[in-house]
């Protein structure tokens, strides 16, 4: 008899692990089926800010794979599709048809949740006020996009809510459109993934270019004009005139569905998941943002919200759903984000979160040159690690510069997952030639530094 695997979400983890299930198991085998509540499958969420700002024109073009493509290659797609239960003792879920407005229960014989995050929300007077946007899918791209065009006027201005990464980029994409863009952010500095001093670096980036930046300013609520629209942002230290909001104060695990079957939910507010991504519940697989993952280098469970992670996890969720045994192997929080001229990595762990995992350890800053100081194009860079005092681990790295800069996050980020020393980073037989660095690399120089601390 024919089993049945049914996967909730059509992103990246979802469709990873459908696709992967699909590899393993023909169709005489096995049924594979997802849901999907909204209209576009397997999508760069990264890419909506360039959708925002139009450098992107087509939203078709953030697609890696079309419904009917997934349904080419023997998944059954269903699009449109919200799972609103799931029942673990009668392996089955209800599914509603949100064309149709009617629902089913389906059964299965394995199931992959793979629901993602949502967008943080704050229950705030005027929240709900045509013009104040959040933004996760193409669909909320697309809106946002449309909105800016069609209330063009002279004084159209923006303000974004939040400067961590969300923020930060859609502020860029709206600065882009030819908009005055204030951002307000609660915390004393953008960015509260680097450690104080960089998110300083960030801030006078981000003012450089023009962007108001307000920070330790709390918002308590958004004005409305006649016409519904929002008009202002209502924050402790006065008001903002506003033509459209963008909320970019980051997302949550969206584990509503899982909780409510019964499963298991860590202590960080994802659902709990092991190295398989096997659940509490035999049979159920869990995959991306949803989920709570191994810290490689605290040894805790994590939240990082990453599609690079998603798409691996989707992938060994879906072959130890056909009886395979893979394994995810962790992460250490590396990512990176441009904010106009501006690239910022980070890897590893800020001081707060050494602190926080009670490592003793110090802190090395430099700074240098993207290229050698007397080849055309070179630009600044600032390189900060984190190192354990004593053994002289390298337990994370932050990087902040222009042209050239944040995708050196890669080779600090390749030593902590390795739990390389900085003498041994400092040996490193990196790249060399003038266009694309000094002799001394900074993170050699950076790490050669910290070796002198520890």
């Amino acid at each position: 008899m024919t089993e049945r695997l049914l996967v909730i979400g059509g992103d990246a983890a979802g469709m990873s692990a459908a696709a992967e299930a699909r590899r393993r198991l023909p169709a005489s085998e096995l049924d594979v089926i997802a849901y999907e509540r909204g209209g576009y499958t397997s999508y760069s969420a990264c890419g909506l800010p360039y959708l925002v700002a139009d450098r992107i024109h087509d939203p078709r073009d953030l697609v890696a794979r079309t419904p009917e493509e997934h349904r080419a290659n023997g998944i059954g797609m269903r699009t449109r599709h919200e799972v609103v239960s799931v029942d673990t003792q009668e392996r089955a879920i209800t599914v509603r048809d949100l064309e149709a407005g009617s629902e089913r229960r389906e059964h299965f014989d394995a199931l992959v949740i793979a629901t993602g995050a949502v967008p943080v929300r704050p229950k705030l007077p005027g929240v709900d006020t045509d013009g104040v946007h959040g933004i996760q899918t193409i669909t909320d791209g697309v809106a946002l996009r449309d909105h800016v065009s069609s209330h063009r006027h002279a004084n159209q201005r923006a303000v974004v809510v939040g400067a961590g990464y969300i923020g930060l980029e859609m502020a860029e994409a709206l600065h882009q459109r030819g908009m005055p863009v204030t951002v307000v952010e609660g915390a004393a500095q953008p960015m509260s993934t680097l450690d104080p001093d960089m998110g300083a670096l960030v801030g006078d980036a981000v003012r450089s270019l023009g962007i108001e930046l307000r920070t330790s300013t709390k918002v308590v609520g958004f004005e409305a004009d006649g016409n519904g629209h929002v008009r202002a942002v209502v924050t402790e230290d006065g008001t903002l005139p506003a033509d459209v909001v963008v909320l970019g104060i980051g997302v949550r695990p969206n584990v509503a569905l899982a909780r409510d079957a019964g499963i298991a939910i860590g202590d960080k507010g994802g659902i709990a998941t092991d190295a398989r991504m096997t659940t509490s519940v035999d049979g159920v697989w869990a995959a991306g943002d949803c989920i709570e993952t191994h810290h490689r280098v605290t040894g805790s469970p994590a939240l990082v919200a990453l599609g690079t992670h998603a798409n691996k996890q989707g992938r060994v969720a879906g072959e130890n759903a056909t009886g395979g045994d893979a394994t995810f192997a962790g992460v250490i929080g590396t990512a990176t984000t441009k904010v106009c001229a501006y690239e910022i990595g980070r890897t590893g762990l800020t001081e707060r979160e050494a602190s926080e995992a009670r490592f003793d350890y110090v802190t090395a800053r430099i700074e240098s040159t993207t290229r050698a100081h007397y080849y055309p194009g070179s630009q600044p860079i600032t390189v900060k690690v984190v190192v354990q005092r004593g053994s002289g681990r390298l337990l994370g790295a932050q990087i902040i510069g222009k042209e050239g800069a944040a995708k050196r996050i890669d080779v600090l980020a390749t030593a902590i997952w390795a739990e390389m020393t900085v003498d041994e980073v400092a040996q490193l037989d990196l790249g060399y030639a003038p266009p694309f660095s000094p002799v001394w690399d900074p993170v050699l120089i950076a790490a050669r530094k910290a070796a002198h601390l520890v």
